[in-house]
C-alpha cells in the first residue's frame, strides 16, 4: 500500500476507535467528540512502536481542512443567534460568559509568565482546558504564523492532558455553586418559570371587545401598542362582517379584534381596549383561512414585508414568524431568510397566491445548496489570509484558517440570503459536516502528538499540565458562578446553562439538564452566550499568542 492509504486507513482506524470512546459515558457524562483525539493517541502509541511512517503532506491537509470545515459549519449554525444574542435581553448572560473567556485568559498570561512554560504547550493546555477544539485549531494556526515549528505533537499532547479535566472542572463548579449557596432545585425551577418563564412562551392569540369610547373612529395604528408592533391584529369582526384590517381601518364600539402577541403586551392593549370575549374560532373565521408557510421562494429571500405588500395586494397579513425555532410577531420591516415558518391569514380565495409567491416547498429544506457552502468557505480563506499591520506587534495579524471561515459564516449566515444564494443549511447536514470537520482534526492532531504522550505523562511534565489545566477551568467558572449568584440574582438553573455555555461544551450541557430534567432554563441561558463564547473561544488564543510573544 501507498503511505497516503496507509494514513487515510489510519485515518479511518482513529475515528471508529475515538469516536466508540466518545460514546462511553459515566453518569451521562462523557468525552463526547474528544473521545477521537484519545483514539488517535492510542493508535499513535502503536504505530509509533512499530515505526510505521504516515504521509506528511496528507496528514497536514487533512487537518487544515477538517478544522475550516469545522468552523464554517459553526459559524453557518450560530450566525442567525450571533447578533441577536448581544442584544438587551441576552447582554448580562453574555457579559458574564466574557468574564469567563477574560478570567482565563488572564490566567494563561500568569501561568506562562511566572512559569516560563512555552508558548505552544500554554496554549494547548488552555484550549484542552476549556474544552474548545477551535481554539486549538487557532491557536496553532498563529503559531505557524509567528514561525514556531513542531507545534503540532506539543500542543495536542498538552491538549489532551488538560481535556478531561476540563469537563471534570465545570460540572465540580456547578456541584460546588449549589452546595454553597445551599440550592434547593424545585424552588430554582419554579422561581424561574415565575420571574421569566412568561417572557420565553410562545405568542399568545385573545379576542377583545372594544369597549373604551375614546378609541371609536380612531385608526388602528394609532391605538398605544399597534404602533410598536409588539401586538398584530389578524382580524376584525363587525356585526357579521369578517376582515383582516390595516392600519388605516377605523376601529369603533363593539368591534372584536383577534389579537397576537406575547402576553404582556395583549395584556396592556387590553387595558387599553376594552373586555375579554370568548369567542368560537368559526365564528370569527368567516370566509378568512389561516395557513403556516416555509420560505423557499428565492425571489422574496431578504425582502420585508412591507415590500412585498401582501396586506395591499391580497389582504393578507402575516401574523407570526418562526425563525430557528423562535416565534416572533413580524412588522413591516422583518426580512424574510430562507427557512423562515411564518402564519399568514386572508380570504380563502386568495392566500393560495401568498403561499405559492412564498414557496412553502418543504423537499427544499432538505437539500443543501452546494455553491454557496464553497463559496463561504473560499472567502473565509481568502479573509483569514489578509495581513492586518498593527503598530508594535512583531508580525502582520491574520484570523488564519479558524478565524476567517468564522467571521464569514456569521455575516452570510445573518444576512441570510444574495440573489438565488442562501446560506442556510438543514440542521442534519450541518451536523454532519460538523462531524466530519472536527472528527478529521482531531484525528491527524491525535496521531501527530501521540507517540509520545505516555513518556510525556509518566516521565514529563504531564501531571504538571494536568494541574495548569484543571486551575484555567475551575478558577474562572468559580468565580463568575459567585458573581452571577450573589451580584447578577441568576437563577442556579440558568448559572449551570451559563457555565456550560462559556465552555460550549455539550457533556455539561447534559449534566445540567439532569439536575432538573424537562425544564428550559439552562439549554436557554446554553444558547444564549454559546455564539459569542465560541466566537472569543476561537479568537482569544491568537491574541494570546500574539500578546505573550510580544513580552
Amino acid at each position: 500500500m501507498s503511505d497516503i492509504a496507509i494514513t487515510i486507513s489510519l485515518l479511518s482506524l482513529v475515528a471508529v476507535i475515538g469516536l466508540w470512546l466518545g460514546h462511553w459515558k459515566i453518569k451521562g457524562v462523557g468525552l463526547g467528540i474528544g473521545g477521537v483525539l484519545f483514539g488517535g493517541i492510542i493508535v499513535a502509541h502503536f504505530t509509533h512502536q512499530s515505526g510505521l511512517m504516515l504521509d506528511a503532506h496528507t496528514l497536514h491537509f487533512v487537518q487544515e481542512f477538517g478544522l475550516i470545515l469545522f468552523v464554517y459549519t459553526i459559524g453557518i449554525q450560530v450566525g442567525p443567534g450571533f447578533f441577536a444574542s448581544l442584544r438587551e435581553s441576552g447582554m448580562k448572560l453574555n457579559g458574564l460568559a466574557a468574564l469567563i473567556v477574560l478570567l482565563g485568559s488572564l490566567m494563561v498570561i500568569a501561568i506562562q509568565y511566572f512559569t516560563d512554560m512555552p508558548l505552544d504547550v500554554v496554549l494547548g493546555i488552555y484550549s484542552g482546558a476549556v474544552t474548545n477544539t477551535p481554539a486549538l485549531g487557532a491557536g496553532q494556526q498563529i503559531l505557524a504564523e509567528l514561525g514556531m515549528t513542531n507545534i503540532t505533537e506539543t500542543m495536542g499532547i498538552s491538549y489532551a492532558m488538560a481535556y478531561p479535566f476540563g469537563i471534570c472542572g465545570i460540572l465540580l463548579s456547578m456541584w460546588l455553586i449549589r452546595l454553597f449557596f445551599r440550592v434547593k432545585i424545585e424552588e430554582e425551577a419554579a422561581s424561574f418559570d415565575k420571574t421569566t418563564g412568561k417572557d420565553k412562551e410562545v405568542l399568545q392569540k385573545i379576542d377583545l371587545k372594544v369597549t373604551n369610547p375614546n378609541l371609536h373612529g380612531l385608526m388602528l395604528k394609532e391605538i398605544p401598542g399597534f404602533e410598536s408592533h409588539d401586538v398584530l391584529c389578524t382580524r376584525l369582526k363587525r356585526d357579521e362582517h369578517i376582515e383582516v384590517p390595516k392600519g388605516d381601518t377605523e376601529i369603533y364600539l363593539d368591534d372584536v379584534l383577534h389579537l397576537v402577541g406575547d402576553t404582556q403586551a395583549l395584556n396592556k392593549v387590553r387595558l387599553i381596549m376594552g373586555e375579554l370575549v370568548n369567542i368560537e374560532p368559526s365564528n370569527i373565521k368567516g370566509n378568512l383561512r389561516s395557513q403556516r408557510v416555509v420560505i423557499t421562494n428565492e425571489k422574496v429571500l431578504g425582502k420585508s414585508i412591507r415590500a412585498l405588500a401582501f396586506h395591499q395586494k391580497y389582504g393578507v397579513v402575516i401574523s407570526r414568524l418562526n425563525r430557528s425555532g423562535i416565534e416572533l410577531v413580524p412588522t413591516a420591516h422583518t426580512t424574510l431568510q430562507f427557512g423562515d415558518v411564518v402564519h399568514i391569514v386572508g380570504n380563502a380565495d386568495v392566500i393560495d397566491n401568498v403561499i405559492a409567491e412564498l414557496g412553502n416547498m418543504q423537499s427544499k429544506l432538505q437539500r443543501v445548496q452546494m455553491l454557496p457552502v464553497f463559496f463561504g468557505i473560499g472567502l473565509g480563506v481568502l479573509l483569514g489570509s489578509i495581513p492586518f499591520h498593527i503598530p508594535g506587534f512583531p508580525v502582520a495579524l491574520k484570523l488564519g484558517l479558524a478565524g476567517g471561515p468564522l467571521v464569514v459564516a456569521l455575516i452570510l449566515a445573518r444576512i441570510g440570503s444574495i440573489g438565488k444564494l442562501y446560506w442556510f443549511m438543514p440542521p442534519s447536514a450541518n451536523m454532519a459536516l460538523r462531524e466530519i470537520g472536527i472528527v478529521l482534526f482531531l484525528s491527524v492532531v491525535g496521531l501527530k502528538s501521540g507517540g509520545n504522550f505516555v513518556s510525556t505523562l509518566t516521565e514529563g511534565n504531564g501531571l504538571e499540565w494536568m494541574g495548569y489545566g484543571f486551575l484555567i477551568t475551575f478558577v474562572p467558572l468559580m468565580l463568575v458562578g459567585v458573581i452571577a449568584r450573589l451580584y447578577a440574582k441568576l437563577n442556579y438553573l440558568s448559572i449551570c446553562g451559563l457555565l456550560a455555555g462559556s465552555m460550549t461544551d455539550p457533556p455539561a450541557l447534559a449534566f445540567a439538564n439532569a439536575i432538573k430534567e424537562d425544564h428550559g432554563a439552562a439549554p436557554l441561558a446554553y444558547a444564549t452566550v454559546y455564539p459569542l463564547t465560541m466566537f472569543l473561544r476561537i479568537i482569544s488564543p491568537q491574541l494570546l499568542a500574539i500578546l505573550l510573544w510580544t513580552i
